[in-house]
């Protein structure tokens, strides 16, 4: 059986840097309190007529993620697209990337897992390559999230959070065993679902005619609800676990780790587990002070950026790690 690893990796965010004092000309907060409770300096935000959307970003990214894995763009067997904020209800982006790329006519899946999507996404490419099914695999997370945020007062704990971007890699097949992903770890816990949630549209509670029915300026269903604490608590302890189950799958010790990029959600929980692991500076990346929650994106982003920056050497041992909505987190330990 095959191993995949990783052999291209690119990123794309917009140009359009939004700092914490221009949120405060939005709604009443300040770069401060931004700050402390989040790390985050400045994000991306997409501007309205830009053309950049959730489908064009990933492309971006992986027109370089290709470019740098060395192979034809008809190469690719598959795609894998992460993703919250699809351009469309349905379908969804994968099918988008496919014609824009102009492949031939591979499948496209679309997973939906927000923060933990691109660790889910990367599970299945890796067995799908382990398997022998295909070859090389397209996998992008990309985020769309400033279009639909409550930008005032209101929103706030929300919206100061989340920025747009997209990040992309390719896997192929690896016949050292040693080489490439070793192994990926999920979870989900249902009962959390709507402590992290948007719940319109939806089939279940509201759905469109639902909401030009009532026509209520005041409908908060549209919008993103985080019970920001709550997700905090769970978040530190979930990390620890899949890190844990990983390293201990692998027969691998916490010193062991060369890098850990977690998911950007909030760098106060990057922090916490920095120091409950004892790694130091150079262990762990975070950029969520630039970029903010790209959700799905953050870690492939983060990912490229600790390539590029030369963070990251053959025979690293490199572990991925993410927790968002549903609740759903997991892990992906990779030895570079």
């Amino acid at each position: 059986m095959y191993n995949s690893k990783i052999i291209g990796l690119g990123k794309y965010v917009p140009d359009n840097v939004v700092t914490n004092d221009d949120l405060s000309k939005l709604m009443d907060t300040n770069d401060e309190w931004i700050q402390e409770r989040t790390g985050i300096k400045e994000r991306r935000w997409v501007e309205k007529g830009s053309g950049d959307t959730t489908a064009t970003m990933g492309v971006k990214a992986a027109k370089i993620a290709i470019e740098r894995a060395g192979i034809d763009k008809d190469d690719i067997d598959f795609i894998i697209f992460a993703t919250l904020s699809p351009d469309m209800y349905f379908p969804g982006p994968g099918v988008q990337v496919q014609h824009a790329l102009d492949i031939k006519t591979v499948g496209a899946l679309d997973v939906r897992n927000q923060c933990s999507g691109f660790i889910y996404a990367m599970s299945v490419a890796d067995n799908f390559i382990k398997t022998g099914m295909y070859k090389n695999i397209l996998v992008i997370g990309s985020e769309l999230h400033s279009h639909g945020m409550d930008k005032t007062t209101r929103g706030r704990g929300v919206t100061v959070i989340f920025g747009d971007g997209a990040g992309a890699a390719v896997l192929t097949r690896e016949e050292d065993n040693s080489k490439g992903v070793l192994s990926t770890h999920l979870h989900s816990q249902g009962e959390h679902a709507e402590e992290l949630v948007l719940i319109a549209p939806g089939m279940g509670k509201r759905w469109v005619n639902d909401i030009l029915a009532d026509n209520d300026p005041n409908d908060e269903s549209y919008f993103p609800h985080m019970n920001g604490q709550f997700v905090f608590k769970n978040a530190v302890v979930r990390f620890s676990e899949v890190i844990m189950e990983g390293l201990m799958k692998n027969n691998l010790q916490v010193d062991d780790i060369d890098m850990l990029i977690p998911h950007q959600a909030n760098l106060r929980i990057s922090q916490f587990i920095q120091r409950k692991f004892k790694l130091n500076d150079d262990q762990v990346f975070n950029n969520i002070q630039k970029y903010g929650n790209t959700t799905a994106a953050s870690i492939p982003i983060a990912l490229t950026e600790a390539w590029e920056e030369g963070k990251i050497k053959e025979g690293d041992t490199v572990v991925l790690a993410a927790f968002g909505s549903g609740f759903t987190w997991g892990s992906v330990i990779m030895k570079w």
